[in-house]
Protein backbone atom coordinates (compact mmCIF):
# COMPACT_ATOMS: atom_id res chain seq x y z
CA UNK A 1 0.00 0.00 0.00
CA UNK A 2 2.91 2.37 0.68
CA UNK A 3 4.25 1.56 -2.78
CA UNK A 4 0.86 2.52 -4.25
CA UNK A 5 1.01 5.88 -2.46
CA UNK A 6 4.26 6.79 -4.25
CA UNK A 7 3.23 5.33 -7.61
CA UNK A 8 -0.26 6.85 -7.45
CA UNK A 9 1.27 10.27 -6.74
CA UNK A 10 3.72 9.85 -9.64
CA UNK A 11 0.86 8.80 -11.92
CA UNK A 12 -1.36 11.77 -11.07
CA UNK A 13 1.22 14.57 -11.14
CA UNK A 14 1.64 14.93 -14.95
CA UNK A 15 -2.12 14.91 -15.57
CA UNK A 16 -2.74 17.67 -13.05
CA UNK A 17 0.13 19.66 -14.51
CA UNK A 18 -1.70 19.56 -17.85
CA UNK A 19 -5.08 20.35 -16.26
CA UNK A 20 -4.10 22.95 -13.65
CA UNK A 21 -0.63 24.40 -14.09
CA UNK A 22 -0.63 24.57 -17.89
CA UNK A 23 -4.11 26.10 -17.82
CA UNK A 24 -3.15 28.78 -15.27
CA UNK A 25 0.07 29.58 -17.18
CA UNK A 26 -1.75 30.04 -20.48
CA UNK A 27 -4.69 31.89 -18.90
CA UNK A 28 -2.34 34.42 -17.29
CA UNK A 29 -0.65 34.81 -20.69
CA UNK A 30 -4.00 35.90 -22.15
CA UNK A 31 -5.52 32.84 -23.89
CA UNK A 32 -9.32 32.94 -24.02
CA UNK A 33 -11.66 30.25 -22.69
CA UNK A 34 -12.28 28.68 -26.12
CA UNK A 35 -8.57 28.24 -26.83
CA UNK A 36 -8.01 26.80 -23.35
CA UNK A 37 -10.83 24.31 -23.91
CA UNK A 38 -9.22 23.15 -27.15
CA UNK A 39 -5.99 22.53 -25.25
CA UNK A 40 -7.74 19.49 -23.74
CA UNK A 41 -7.00 17.80 -27.08
CA UNK A 42 -3.31 17.56 -26.18
CA UNK A 43 -4.33 14.77 -23.80
CA UNK A 44 -5.31 12.46 -26.68
CA UNK A 45 -2.60 9.89 -25.70
CA UNK A 46 -4.70 8.99 -22.64
CA UNK A 47 -7.43 7.90 -25.06
CA UNK A 48 -5.20 5.83 -27.35
CA UNK A 49 -2.76 4.28 -24.90
CA UNK A 50 -4.18 0.80 -25.48
CA UNK A 51 -2.56 1.02 -28.94
CA UNK A 52 0.98 0.68 -27.55
CA UNK A 53 0.18 -1.11 -24.27
CA UNK A 54 0.89 -4.56 -25.84
CA UNK A 55 4.50 -3.45 -26.27
CA UNK A 56 4.73 -3.06 -22.50
CA UNK A 57 3.28 -6.54 -21.99
CA UNK A 58 5.60 -8.07 -24.58
CA UNK A 59 8.99 -6.41 -24.06
CA UNK A 60 11.25 -5.72 -21.11
CA UNK A 61 14.69 -4.17 -20.99
CA UNK A 62 17.51 -3.67 -18.52
CA UNK A 63 18.02 -5.22 -15.11
CA UNK A 64 14.88 -3.66 -13.61
CA UNK A 65 12.50 -6.04 -15.39
CA UNK A 66 9.35 -5.60 -17.43
CA UNK A 67 7.25 -3.37 -15.15
CA UNK A 68 9.96 -1.46 -13.27
CA UNK A 69 12.00 -0.84 -16.42
CA UNK A 70 9.15 0.91 -18.20
CA UNK A 71 8.26 2.85 -15.03
CA UNK A 72 11.78 4.17 -14.55
CA UNK A 73 12.09 5.17 -18.21
CA UNK A 74 8.81 7.11 -18.35
CA UNK A 75 9.38 8.80 -14.98
CA UNK A 76 12.86 10.02 -15.94
CA UNK A 77 11.64 11.37 -19.29
CA UNK A 78 8.66 13.07 -17.63
CA UNK A 79 10.98 15.01 -15.33
CA UNK A 80 12.85 16.38 -18.35
CA UNK A 81 9.74 17.05 -20.47
CA UNK A 82 7.81 18.89 -17.73
CA UNK A 83 10.77 21.12 -16.91
CA UNK A 84 11.42 21.77 -20.60
CA UNK A 85 7.77 22.73 -21.18
CA UNK A 86 8.09 25.66 -18.81
CA UNK A 87 11.09 27.02 -20.73
CA UNK A 88 8.84 27.96 -23.67
CA UNK A 89 7.17 31.35 -24.24
CA UNK A 90 3.32 31.26 -24.14
CA UNK A 91 3.12 34.53 -26.07
CA UNK A 92 5.03 33.36 -29.15
CA UNK A 93 5.36 29.55 -29.01
CA UNK A 94 1.81 28.22 -28.57
CA UNK A 95 2.19 25.48 -31.28
CA UNK A 96 5.41 24.26 -29.67
CA UNK A 97 3.79 24.34 -26.22
CA UNK A 98 0.91 22.23 -27.58
CA UNK A 99 3.43 19.73 -28.99
CA UNK A 100 5.42 19.51 -25.75
CA UNK A 101 2.21 19.16 -23.73
CA UNK A 102 1.29 16.23 -26.02
CA UNK A 103 4.70 14.66 -25.32
CA UNK A 104 4.08 14.99 -21.57
CA UNK A 105 0.64 13.41 -22.05
CA UNK A 106 2.15 10.52 -24.07
CA UNK A 107 4.79 9.80 -21.42
CA UNK A 108 2.21 10.15 -18.65
CA UNK A 109 -0.21 7.75 -20.37
CA UNK A 110 2.65 5.28 -20.86
CA UNK A 111 3.56 5.54 -17.18
CA UNK A 112 -0.10 4.93 -16.28
CA UNK A 113 -0.14 1.73 -18.37
CA UNK A 114 2.68 0.13 -16.45
CA UNK A 115 1.71 1.46 -12.99
CA UNK A 116 -1.84 0.17 -13.45
CA UNK A 117 -0.49 -3.22 -14.55
CA UNK A 118 1.93 -3.32 -11.62
CA UNK A 119 -0.75 -2.47 -9.04
CA UNK A 120 -3.12 -5.09 -10.48
CA UNK A 121 -0.42 -7.74 -10.27
CA UNK A 122 0.76 -7.09 -6.70
CA UNK A 123 -2.78 -7.09 -5.22
CA UNK A 124 -5.14 -10.02 -4.75
CA UNK A 125 -8.75 -9.68 -5.89
CA UNK A 126 -9.80 -9.02 -2.28
CA UNK A 127 -7.29 -6.15 -2.01
CA UNK A 128 -8.28 -4.37 -5.24
CA UNK A 129 -10.83 -2.08 -3.58
CA UNK A 130 -8.53 -0.86 -0.82
CA UNK A 131 -5.58 -0.65 -3.22
CA UNK A 132 -7.64 1.41 -5.67
CA UNK A 133 -8.68 3.81 -2.90
CA UNK A 134 -5.08 4.29 -1.76
CA UNK A 135 -3.73 4.79 -5.29
CA UNK A 136 -6.54 7.07 -6.45
CA UNK A 137 -6.32 9.34 -3.45
CA UNK A 138 -2.53 9.57 -3.77
CA UNK A 139 -3.27 10.41 -7.40
CA UNK A 140 -5.62 13.18 -6.27
CA UNK A 141 -3.21 14.50 -3.64
CA UNK A 142 -0.66 14.90 -6.45
CA UNK A 143 -2.96 17.62 -7.76
CA UNK A 144 -1.95 19.75 -4.76
CA UNK A 145 1.46 20.35 -6.31
CA UNK A 146 0.49 21.91 -9.69
CA UNK A 147 -2.93 23.03 -8.39
CA UNK A 148 -1.76 24.67 -5.17
CA UNK A 149 1.98 24.88 -4.46
CA UNK A 150 2.93 25.75 -8.04
CA UNK A 151 0.26 28.47 -8.26
CA UNK A 152 1.52 30.05 -5.04
CA UNK A 153 5.11 29.92 -6.33
CA UNK A 154 3.99 31.51 -9.63
CA UNK A 155 3.21 34.71 -7.73
CA UNK A 156 6.74 34.70 -6.29
CA UNK A 157 9.07 33.55 -9.08
CA UNK A 158 9.37 32.92 -12.82
CA UNK A 159 7.28 30.28 -14.59
CA UNK A 160 10.54 28.58 -15.70
CA UNK A 161 11.51 27.91 -12.08
CA UNK A 162 7.96 26.85 -11.18
CA UNK A 163 7.89 24.16 -13.87
CA UNK A 164 11.26 22.71 -12.87
CA UNK A 165 10.29 22.64 -9.18
CA UNK A 166 7.03 20.92 -10.13
CA UNK A 167 8.92 18.43 -12.34
CA UNK A 168 11.13 17.52 -9.37
CA UNK A 169 8.11 15.93 -7.67
CA UNK A 170 8.47 13.08 -10.21
CA UNK A 171 11.69 12.01 -8.49
CA UNK A 172 10.20 10.31 -5.37
CA UNK A 173 8.26 7.95 -7.66
CA UNK A 174 11.43 7.26 -9.62
CA UNK A 175 13.31 6.35 -6.41
CA UNK A 176 10.38 4.14 -5.35
CA UNK A 177 10.59 2.30 -8.69
CA UNK A 178 14.27 1.54 -8.07
CA UNK A 179 13.57 0.14 -4.58
CA UNK A 180 10.49 -2.05 -5.11
CA UNK A 181 10.46 -5.62 -6.40
CA UNK A 182 9.23 -6.83 -9.76
CA UNK A 183 5.80 -8.54 -9.41
CA UNK A 184 5.24 -12.22 -10.07
CA UNK A 185 4.18 -13.09 -13.61
CA UNK A 186 0.71 -14.65 -14.06
CA UNK A 187 1.36 -17.32 -16.65
CA UNK A 188 3.89 -16.93 -19.44
CA UNK A 189 4.35 -13.44 -20.95
CA UNK A 190 3.26 -13.12 -24.59
CA UNK A 191 5.71 -14.91 -26.89
CA UNK A 192 5.20 -12.49 -29.79
CA UNK A 193 3.33 -9.33 -30.72
CA UNK A 194 0.40 -11.30 -32.15
CA UNK A 195 -0.24 -12.91 -28.77
CA UNK A 196 0.28 -9.57 -26.99
CA UNK A 197 -2.37 -7.88 -29.17
CA UNK A 198 -4.93 -10.61 -29.97
CA UNK A 199 -5.22 -12.68 -26.78
CA UNK A 200 -6.25 -9.86 -24.36
CA UNK A 201 -9.12 -8.76 -26.64
CA UNK A 202 -10.19 -12.32 -27.38
CA UNK A 203 -10.31 -13.21 -23.68
CA UNK A 204 -12.43 -10.14 -22.83
CA UNK A 205 -14.98 -10.82 -25.59
CA UNK A 206 -15.22 -14.56 -24.96
CA UNK A 207 -15.50 -14.21 -21.17
CA UNK A 208 -19.22 -13.27 -21.12
CA UNK A 209 -20.03 -12.67 -24.79
CA UNK A 210 -20.31 -9.60 -27.00
CA UNK A 211 -23.45 -8.23 -25.30
CA UNK A 212 -21.93 -8.03 -21.81
CA UNK A 213 -18.66 -6.71 -23.23
CA UNK A 214 -20.47 -3.81 -24.93
CA UNK A 215 -22.38 -2.99 -21.73
CA UNK A 216 -19.11 -2.87 -19.78
CA UNK A 217 -17.43 -0.64 -22.36
CA UNK A 218 -20.44 1.70 -22.46
CA UNK A 219 -20.48 1.96 -18.67
CA UNK A 220 -16.75 2.73 -18.52
CA UNK A 221 -17.27 5.47 -21.11
CA UNK A 222 -20.16 7.16 -19.30
CA UNK A 223 -19.54 6.69 -15.56
CA UNK A 224 -17.19 9.67 -15.07
CA UNK A 225 -18.09 11.99 -17.95
CA UNK A 226 -19.90 14.53 -15.74
CA UNK A 227 -17.21 15.23 -13.16
CA UNK A 228 -14.53 15.02 -15.87
CA UNK A 229 -16.12 17.88 -17.78
CA UNK A 230 -16.70 19.90 -14.60
CA UNK A 231 -13.01 19.76 -13.67
CA UNK A 232 -11.66 20.58 -17.14
CA UNK A 233 -11.61 24.37 -16.81
CA UNK A 234 -11.89 24.65 -13.02
CA UNK A 235 -8.83 26.88 -12.74
CA UNK A 236 -10.10 29.21 -15.47
CA UNK A 237 -13.51 29.26 -13.74
CA UNK A 238 -11.96 30.36 -10.43
CA UNK A 239 -9.84 33.03 -12.14
CA UNK A 240 -12.95 34.35 -13.92
CA UNK A 241 -14.79 34.54 -10.58
CA UNK A 242 -12.07 36.87 -9.31
CA UNK A 243 -9.89 34.63 -7.11
CA UNK A 244 -6.14 35.32 -7.08
CA UNK A 245 -3.72 32.46 -7.83
CA UNK A 246 -2.43 32.55 -4.26
CA UNK A 247 -5.98 32.20 -2.90
CA UNK A 248 -6.72 29.31 -5.25
CA UNK A 249 -3.47 27.63 -4.30
CA UNK A 250 -3.81 28.14 -0.55
CA UNK A 251 -7.42 26.97 -0.36
CA UNK A 252 -6.74 24.01 -2.65
CA UNK A 253 -3.71 23.02 -0.59
CA UNK A 254 -5.80 22.66 2.56
CA UNK A 255 -9.12 21.35 1.28
CA UNK A 256 -7.81 19.11 -1.52
CA UNK A 257 -5.49 17.32 0.88
CA UNK A 258 -8.03 16.76 3.63
CA UNK A 259 -10.82 15.93 1.20
CA UNK A 260 -8.66 13.35 -0.57
CA UNK A 261 -7.35 11.98 2.72
CA UNK A 262 -10.89 11.56 4.08
CA UNK A 263 -12.00 10.02 0.78
CA UNK A 264 -9.14 7.54 0.94
CA UNK A 265 -9.96 6.40 4.46
CA UNK A 266 -13.72 6.28 3.98
CA UNK A 267 -13.50 4.79 0.50
CA UNK A 268 -10.95 2.12 1.35
CA UNK A 269 -12.56 0.91 4.57
CA UNK A 270 -16.16 1.25 3.38
CA UNK A 271 -15.44 -0.56 0.12
CA UNK A 272 -14.16 -3.56 2.07
CA UNK A 273 -17.58 -3.77 3.75
CA UNK A 274 -19.73 -2.76 0.79
CA UNK A 275 -17.99 -4.59 -2.03
CA UNK A 276 -17.16 -2.96 -5.36
CA UNK A 277 -20.71 -3.16 -6.79
CA UNK A 278 -22.46 -1.25 -4.01
CA UNK A 279 -19.56 1.21 -3.82
CA UNK A 280 -20.17 2.08 -7.48
CA UNK A 281 -23.76 3.03 -6.58
CA UNK A 282 -23.10 5.05 -3.41
CA UNK A 283 -19.78 6.62 -4.34
CA UNK A 284 -21.01 7.38 -7.86
CA UNK A 285 -23.97 9.33 -6.46
CA UNK A 286 -21.70 11.43 -4.24
CA UNK A 287 -19.38 12.00 -7.19
CA UNK A 288 -22.23 13.26 -9.38
CA UNK A 289 -23.28 15.87 -6.81
CA UNK A 290 -19.81 17.48 -6.80
CA UNK A 291 -20.73 19.29 -10.04
CA UNK A 292 -23.58 21.02 -8.19
CA UNK A 293 -21.00 22.37 -5.72
CA UNK A 294 -19.30 24.23 -8.56
CA UNK A 295 -22.71 25.50 -9.75
CA UNK A 296 -23.42 26.86 -6.28
CA UNK A 297 -20.02 28.58 -6.20
CA UNK A 298 -20.78 30.15 -9.59
CA UNK A 299 -24.05 31.47 -8.14
CA UNK A 300 -22.54 32.74 -4.87
CA UNK A 301 -19.45 34.36 -6.38
CA UNK A 302 -15.88 34.76 -5.04
CA UNK A 303 -16.41 33.54 -1.47
CA UNK A 304 -13.36 31.92 0.14
CA UNK A 305 -15.40 29.70 2.53
CA UNK A 306 -17.51 28.52 -0.41
CA UNK A 307 -14.34 27.88 -2.43
CA UNK A 308 -12.97 25.73 0.40
CA UNK A 309 -16.22 23.81 0.74
CA UNK A 310 -16.46 23.22 -3.01
CA UNK A 311 -12.86 22.01 -3.34
CA UNK A 312 -13.13 19.78 -0.28
CA UNK A 313 -16.40 18.17 -1.39
CA UNK A 314 -15.06 17.69 -4.93
CA UNK A 315 -11.88 16.02 -3.66
CA UNK A 316 -13.86 13.77 -1.31
CA UNK A 317 -16.65 12.83 -3.73
CA UNK A 318 -14.57 12.32 -6.85
CA UNK A 319 -12.01 10.43 -4.78
CA UNK A 320 -14.73 8.02 -3.65
CA UNK A 321 -16.19 7.57 -7.14
CA UNK A 322 -12.81 7.13 -8.80
CA UNK A 323 -11.69 4.57 -6.21
CA UNK A 324 -14.75 2.41 -6.89
CA UNK A 325 -14.34 2.88 -10.64
CA UNK A 326 -10.64 1.93 -10.62
CA UNK A 327 -11.39 -1.13 -8.47
CA UNK A 328 -14.07 -2.17 -10.99
CA UNK A 329 -11.61 -1.82 -13.89
CA UNK A 330 -8.95 -3.81 -12.02
CA UNK A 331 -11.43 -6.56 -11.18
CA UNK A 332 -12.54 -6.68 -14.83
CA UNK A 333 -8.94 -7.06 -16.10
CA UNK A 334 -7.49 -10.55 -16.50
CA UNK A 335 -4.15 -10.76 -14.61
CA UNK A 336 -2.57 -12.51 -17.61
CA UNK A 337 -3.11 -9.48 -19.85
CA UNK A 338 -3.05 -6.69 -17.31
CA UNK A 339 -1.32 -3.90 -19.22
CA UNK A 340 -3.36 -4.25 -22.41
CA UNK A 341 -6.83 -4.80 -20.91
CA UNK A 342 -6.40 -2.20 -18.17
CA UNK A 343 -5.11 0.29 -20.76
CA UNK A 344 -8.10 -0.44 -23.01
CA UNK A 345 -10.59 0.23 -20.21
CA UNK A 346 -8.85 3.34 -18.86
CA UNK A 347 -8.36 4.68 -22.41
CA UNK A 348 -12.09 4.42 -23.00
CA UNK A 349 -12.72 6.27 -19.73
CA UNK A 350 -10.41 9.06 -20.96
CA UNK A 351 -12.34 9.60 -24.22
CA UNK A 352 -14.92 12.00 -22.68
CA UNK A 353 -12.19 13.88 -20.81
CA UNK A 354 -10.17 14.38 -23.99
CA UNK A 355 -12.70 14.93 -26.77
CA UNK A 356 -15.99 15.87 -25.11
CA UNK A 357 -14.24 18.26 -22.74
CA UNK A 358 -12.39 19.95 -25.62
CA UNK A 359 -15.75 21.59 -26.41
CA UNK A 360 -16.20 22.80 -22.83
CA UNK A 361 -14.88 26.27 -23.64
CA UNK A 362 -17.49 26.73 -26.37
CA UNK A 363 -20.28 25.44 -24.11
CA UNK A 364 -19.28 27.82 -21.31
CA UNK A 365 -19.13 30.72 -23.76
CA UNK A 366 -22.76 30.00 -24.74
CA UNK A 367 -24.30 29.01 -21.41
CA UNK A 368 -22.24 30.60 -18.67
CA UNK A 369 -20.61 28.74 -15.79
CA UNK A 370 -23.73 28.04 -13.68
CA UNK A 371 -25.72 26.34 -16.46
CA UNK A 372 -22.61 24.46 -17.57
CA UNK A 373 -22.16 22.81 -14.16
CA UNK A 374 -25.85 21.86 -14.06
CA UNK A 375 -25.30 20.16 -17.43
CA UNK A 376 -22.31 18.29 -15.99
CA UNK A 377 -24.55 16.91 -13.22
CA UNK A 378 -27.10 15.72 -15.82
CA UNK A 379 -24.37 13.98 -17.81
CA UNK A 380 -23.46 11.87 -14.76
CA UNK A 381 -26.90 10.21 -14.73
CA UNK A 382 -26.67 7.86 -17.78
CA UNK A 383 -23.72 5.97 -16.30
CA UNK A 384 -25.53 5.61 -12.97
CA UNK A 385 -28.61 4.22 -14.77
CA UNK A 386 -26.48 1.38 -16.19
CA UNK A 387 -25.51 0.08 -12.74
CA UNK A 388 -28.39 -2.46 -12.40
CA UNK A 389 -27.00 -4.23 -15.48
CA UNK A 390 -23.29 -3.76 -14.81
CA UNK A 391 -23.03 -4.03 -11.02
CA UNK A 392 -26.29 -5.31 -9.47
CA UNK A 393 -26.73 -4.10 -5.90
CA UNK A 394 -27.18 -7.58 -4.41
CA UNK A 395 -24.47 -9.33 -6.43
CA UNK A 396 -21.20 -9.91 -4.57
Amino acid sequence: MLTLVFLGFSSGLPLFILINLLQAWLAKAGLNVKALGLFALVMFPYTWKFMWSPLMDRFSFGALGRRRGWMALTQGLLFIAIGGLGMLDPHTQIPLIAFMASVVAFLSASQDIVIDAYSREILSDQEQGLGAAVKVNAYKVAGMVPGALSLILADLMSWHAVFWITAAFMLPGFVCTLLIKEPEVYGAPPKNMREAIVLPFREFIHRDGWNKAMWILGFIFLYRIGDGMAATLATKFLIDLGFRLTEIGAIAKLTLFWGSFAGGIVGGIWMLRLGINRALWIFGAVQAFTSLGFALLAHVGPSLPMLALTFGFEAFGVGLGTAAFVAFIAKTSDPRYTATQYALFSSLAAVPRTFATSSVGFIVAQTGWFTFFILCFALALPGMLMLPKIAPWNEK
